[in-house]
């Protein structure tokens, strides 16, 4: 039998951080090595499995991502963009294969991602959600069924406490669709439509984003022409469904993966091209 591949989780107090800790201890295959929190936060030294609210872990949470890699094969990592890029960076001089599901990354963040990319292996998706990610294979075929007479809209809705609107997800779905209509999503996107008196532009894609409470995620791409609407929706019920796709992206990216960015339709098998991004 294989020896489980050891993961350090970063971010272990947030809410991703807690689910992570919580499924791999269901997961024999993998085992939790490291767990790293915010430098100087009242928890550093905690039972990371205790703070998750389970059973005793043994591994303590330390706040230094740097001394925690020695010895870790993957790093699950969900901090805001600008803490994740520079765990990134750690993981790369280490060597240390990553899977990122942070969002709100600015297109000079992402460049340099993929400039990491190119010295150790990282799954990068905005939602790790196994549901989503069907949705997002499916969703070009979809939209270039029905055809430009149909009206693309996407709607989502997420916790007060988030940071980014739309959410990566929203705009995943977004270049989806864009894709189906052989267009980039930044050329018909109207994210703003206060900004646009007016009628709706035909041929552009709308986004209506909501921030409410605890709402944990949900999505819905409407499809809509004359006298018919077709709705596709995801709904997260909690969070324990993004960390089974991050652990299941961990396993997947510590087998012999060469260094380069794929993305969860990589880890699922849904790319019927060759899946490696150059």
């Amino acid at each position: 039998m294989e020896p489980p591949v050891a993961v350090a989780v970063a971010a272990v107090a947030g809410r991703m951080g807690k689910a992570l800790v919580s499924a791999m201890a269901e997961h024999p295959e993998l085992q939790l090595a490291a767990a790293v929190g915010r430098e100087g936060a009242e928890y550093l030294g905690q039972d990371a499995g205790i703070l998750a609210g389970g059973l005793a872990t043994g591994v303590r949470i330390g706040g230094n991502l740097e001394d925690a890699l020695g010895g870790v094969q993957v790093l699950v990592e969900f901090s805001p963009a600008d803490v994740a890029l520079a765990h990134v960076r750690l993981a790369a001089e280490a060597g240390v294969a990553t899977v990122l599901g942070s969002t709100g990354f600015s297109s000079g963040q992402m460049q340099e991602l993929q400039h990491l990319g190119r010295k150790i292996p990282m799954v990068v998706a905005p939602n790790m959600s196994v549901g989503v990610n069907v949705l997002l294979a499916f969703l070009p075929a979809i939209t270039a069924a029905m055809g430009p007479g149909y009206d693309i809209e996407i709607l989502e809705a997420h916790h007060g406490q988030k940071r980014d609107a739309p959410s990566g997800t929203a705009l995943a779905l977004g270049r989806a669709a864009a894709a189906g209509r052989g267009a980039e999503l930044d050329e018909i996107a109207c994210l703003d439509r206060n900004s646009i008196p007016g009628p709706r532009e035909k041929g552009s894609i709308g986004f209506a984003t909501l921030r409410a409470a605890d709402v944990v995620g949900e999505h819905s791409v409407w499809i809509a022409g004359a006298g018919e609407r077709l709705e596709l929706v995801h709904r997260a019920g909690s969070r324990r469904n993004f960390a089974e796709g991050a652990l299941r992206a961990a396993g997947w990216i510590a087998a012999g993966r060469r260094p380069g960015l794929y993305d969860m339709q990589d880890v699922l098998g849904l790319h019927s091209a060759p899946s490696r991004k150059e």
